[in-house]
């Protein structure tokens, strides 16, 4: 199989979407990065004035090659920039309804080889696909986060995909120095998610009953299971806005009450306490 892509569009520039960018870029793609948030443009742009000569200082890049990443990367509000990419990451928050919108406008406006993949740590990829007239050419890349630092990916196929999306994405991953994982049926959450969504319903319940804190829960898990960060540490990390609406995704999808959220995550949402990004969530940052 030929390897053809060179340029790639990042949709979302939050957190995940700008590090995914900067990866391209370092890894010498073409990149831009859209979104329709000028606020979220901007700090996207001023990560990358901070990470790049911070990389430098740090003798991980040199100066002439900093400035070759600077340059293969661009921010945008107007998704027409993307119409002549080889290659989309949607990295948009997780409600279908919104994914949905975003792979329609692309598919109008991109070539039709282009592929779409999505960077949903949830949502399965035949759940947006048919919003496009490209089905063979949507799957689920779902990094990790920090994007920049975590080595897996998880490329899953499902029944829609071709095989040659699925390799051209699993190639992707590799050049851009990742280890990808490759699912050959659709499942919500994924491996590593769900996996994770059963330890953070247990963390959570534990919490909610009083039977301990959450600081003492990421402790036990941290000095007895070895998990380099406990469930309340990484939700913290990760967002507890996404915790919340992914949980509540899942539960309006199938109204069982057990799938409501933890009432201690309906708490920090409410409060707008969210974690690392707000300076408050489980933990005082």
């Amino acid at each position: 199989m030929e390897f053809n892509v060179k340029k790639i569009c990042v949709v979302g520039a939050g957190n995940m979407g700008h590090q995914i960018s900067v990866l391209c870029a370092l890894n010498g793609f073409e990149t831009v990065c859209v979104d329709v948030s000028e606020e979220q443009l901007q700090k996207a742009e001023a990560f990358v004035q901070k990470y790049l000569p911070e990389r430098v200082a740090k003798g991980k890049l040199d100066v002439a090659t900093a400035q070759q990443v600077a340059d293969r990367l661009k921010f945008s509000s107007d998704m027409n920039v993307a119409a002549d990419v080889d290659f989309v990451i949607e990295t948009a928050t997780e409600k279908v309804n919104v994914k949905r919108s975003i792979f329609a406008s692309l598919d109008a406006i991109c070539k039709p080889d282009a592929i779409f993949a999505t960077n949903s740590s949830f949502i399965p990829s035949s759940k947006v696909a048919d919003a496009t007239k490209r089905s063979d050419k949507v799957c689920n890349m779902h990094f990790f986060n920090p994007a920049l630092v975590m080595k897996c990916v998880e490329v899953v196929k499902g029944p829609h995909p071709s095989a040659e999306t699925a390799e051209t994405t699993m190639e992707l991953c590799r050049r851009l120095v990742k280890i990808p994982a490759l699912l050959e049926k659709e499942v919500e959450g994924f491996v590593a998610n769900r996996i994770l969504a059963r330890i953070n319903e247990e963390a959570l319940w534990l919490a909610d009953m009083g039977v301990a804190s959450p600081e003492e829960i990421d402790s036990v898990l941290e000095n007895s299971l070895g998990h380099p960060m406990g469930p309340f540490r990484l939700m913290d990390l990760t967002g507890l806005d996404l915790s919340y609406t992914i949980t509540m995704e899942n539960y309006q999808a199938t109204g069982e009450p057990a799938h409501k959220p933890s009432p201690l995550l309906v708490e920090k949402y409410t409060k707008g306490e969210l974690g690392r990004k707000t300076g408050k969530g489980f933990y005082q940052y």
